[in-house]
């Protein structure tokens, strides 16, 4: 019993700062909470500012890494587009090799014309029998040639060479192709050389 007593009287005597039990609650009463609660609000403040901080670094990496991929993305497009445009046009420069052959042969068939001997003729038409195979091949892979005559002139496609003056036709437009042009796949791979209207 005197033991009871003893703790009752023992709790009543207790300070203020014994009493404290408020770590979460701000005690304007007690000076020791005060202290307490200030040193929890800094680091509260500190603890806001460092996840602030790792927020806006995380947002800054994430950003990082969109923009990185988006240009591995680009890179990738352009890197496919160029081995297609690579294996696409893989053959042109044996094609512009074979053109001048074709206009040599071209050349040769003009030649057979009434005047000459019936040899002659029999010899250029073997010429003609692999002009026309050669043609043949050179369709199949894509080769067309670039003949615009009576369409306006097209700096693009041709090469005015020459000039002359009809009255009956439009100004600028192709009177006669001078050297065949030829396109591989679309592309220009040697533009035509040409006789142009000029008024």
């Amino acid at each position: 019993m005197e033991e009871e007593i003893k703790e009752e009287q023992e709790t009543k005597e207790k300070t203020p700062e014994d009493n404290c039990d408020c770590p979460e609650k701000k005690c304007d009463k007690n000076k020791c909470c005060d202290k307490k609660h200030k040193k929890e609000d800094k680091k509260e403040a500190t603890l806001k500012n460092e996840i602030k901080k790792l927020e806006e670094e995380n947002k800054h990496l994430i950003e990082k890494v969109q923009l990185a991929q988006a240009e591995l993305i680009n890179y990738r497009k352009r890197k496919d587009d160029e081995t297609a445009s690579i294996l696409k046009f893989a053959n042109q420069d044996i094609i512009t090799e074979l053109i001048p052959i074709v206009d040599n042969f071209e050349r040769a068939i003009k030649l057979d014309d009434n005047d000459l001997t019936d040899e002659l003729s029999k010899f250029l038409a073997g010429f003609k029998m692999m002009y026309a195979s050669l043609a043949d091949l050179l369709k199949k892979f894509g080769v067309e040639e670039i003949n615009r005559v009576g369409e306006k002139f097209d700096p693009n496609q041709e090469e005015a060479l020459m000039t002359d003056s009809v009255s009956d036709m439009e100004d600028e437009v192709v009177i006669e192709v001078l050297l065949k042009g030829y396109k591989y796949k679309g592309r220009v791979i040697r533009p035509a050389s040409v006789k142009i209207n000029q008024i």
